[in-house]
């Protein structure tokens, strides 16, 4: 990384014309990704990216240079564009630099990435291929991604703020497609973690590649979906997604402060059914979206959103924090060193009820049983939303019965948390990669099984 005499003289250099805060983000991140499709390796890449970025703010303007020089010579180069776009002549004082607080998800079972055998790797991939097409004659090509990073980042303010923080990650992904005559469905299974390689010995991707496997087979025998207005319970992980992007991005406070958000002003009010509490934390052991610092040097921490139905707080990073008198979540997040931090969601999710899962099913008389979604679209100014269903189900007589397919999913966010009426006890959060100003952040959403008393399902069959 670099010193800290150096990030001291960056820093004041930066400052030198007048700025009320300067920061300096330095990022170290390795990576490696193998990819096998039709039985064999088709892409192997490994790269590491090194760089700096360097932030100065002038009241509520905002400047941002970034480089890959980390000589102190570039570091200073660097900070020195930013003076070019100031007018002032006036020197803001740094305070003295804070002991370094040094933070990793790294433990003693910990096993760093580039130490396992590429061989290994590709005998995992190999042994996942076969998993899955041992599950049935019908499955005809299998995707699978392994990748692993490593991302060391230093941060530093003129606050005297001085932080680090290790990220391990390691996540597989398996794609299964499998046909019977003309008809072709697929399952997916993502597995990605806050660890490093131990953690395929603790979720093996075999077992993800029999489910993914088992789900398109299964699928292959699905019927076209029904439509209309019916009760939709919805499985475990899958309906983080819809809380996640028709919610949850309304609750960060950019678009609070800009008013382009139904929960703006809105704290202290009912948003949803008095059952429904969410929570965003970073501070899950080993989850997706977790880490010890945001990339503002923030400590990571578990922010209450909705408490009973209330709406309780916003997601806040320090520049928007500032701006609207609040005090900052750990939710400053980038994409890399040459990104601005802006407020994002870490691992985003509705909290647990008391039911069994199997009790919400029995409870239903008719309705539809929505296992996995796939892509869909959302109106972040209202929280309108289409998400396909990739997996899903009539529930008849109390009981999950035919698949079916082609279904879709269509409400609005803010309006479906008022329609949840049961929660069950089995919370699962997914790992997923969430865009925002064309930054990408891994991220979990999860919630887990419920019900919404009356949702749309688009289909091409009328109403069950």
């Amino acid at each position: 990384m670099i010193s800290d005499s150096t990030t001291k003289k960056v820093l004041a250099r930066a400052l030198r014309s007048g700025g009320d805060f300067a920061e300096i983000y330095v990022e170290d991140r390795s990576s490696n990704s193998l990819r096998l499709e039709d039985s064999k390796i088709e892409r192997a890449s490994s790269g590491r990216e090194v760089g700096v970025g360097i932030r100065l703010r002038v009241e509520e303007r905002t400047f941002y240079a970034y480089t890959n020089d980390l000589t102190e010579k570039g570091l200073l180069t660097t900070a020195d564009t930013l003076l070019a776009a100031l007018d002032s002549s006036s020197l803001t004082k740094i305070l003295n630099l804070k002991a370094k607080e040094a933070r990793s998800c790294r433990g003693q079972d910990t096993i760093m990435p580039q130490e396992v055998p590429q061989e290994d790797k590709v005998a995992l991939l190999k042994k996942t291929d076969q998993a899955a097409r041992q599950v049935s004659h019908e499955v005809i090509q299998v995707i699978a991604w392994y990748s692993d990073e490593i991302q060391k980042v230093l941060i530093a303010n003129s606050r005297g703020l001085l932080v680090e923080d290790e990220r391990i990650r390691t996540r597989f992904i398996i794609y299964v497609i499998a046909r019977r005559k003309e008809i072709i469905q697929t399952g997916y299974k993502p597995l990605a973690y806050l660890q490093g390689y131990e953690a395929l010995d603790q979720h093996p991707p075999q077992e993800a590649a029999i489910t993914a496997a088992r789900a398109a087979v299964t699928m292959l025998d699905a019927i076209a979906a029904p439509s209309g207005r019916m009760p939709v319970v919805i499985a475990k992980g899958s309906g983080g997604t819809i809380f996640h992007e028709a919610c949850g991005h309304g609750l960060e406070a950019d678009h609070i402060y800009k008013n382009a958000s139904v929960y703006a002003g809105k704290r202290g009010q009912r948003v949803a059914s008095e059952i429904v509490t969410a929570m965003d934390d970073a501070t899950l052991k080993n989850s997706w979206g977790s880490f010890g610092f945001d990339d503002e040097g923030n400590p990571a921490q578990s922010t209450l959103l909705i408490e009973q139905g209330i709406l309780r707080n916003y997601l806040y990073d320090g520049y928007w924090a500032e701006r609207m008198g609040e005090r900052a979540t750990g939710n400053g997040r980038r994409q890399s060193y040459q990104h601005l931090p802006i407020p994002r969601m870490t691992n985003t999710y509705i909290c647990n009820g008391q039911i069994e899962p199997a009790d919400i099913i029995k409870a239903t008389e008719k309705g539809f049983y929505a296992h996995t979604l796939s892509g869909g679209q959302v109106d972040p100014a209202t929280g309108d939303f289409v998400f396909g269903v990739s997996e899903g189900y009539l529930i008849e007589r109390g009981e999950i019965s035919t698949p079916v397919r082609g279904a879709t999913l269509i409400g609005n966010g803010p309006r479906i948390l008022f329609e949840i009426d049961m929660i069950g006890n089995d919370l699962e959060i997914s790992p997923g990669t969430c865009g925002k100003e064309g930054q990408g952040i891994p991220d979990g959403s999860g919630c887990p099984t419920l019900r919404v008393r009356e949702l749309t399902v688009g289909g091409t069959q009328g109403g069950i």
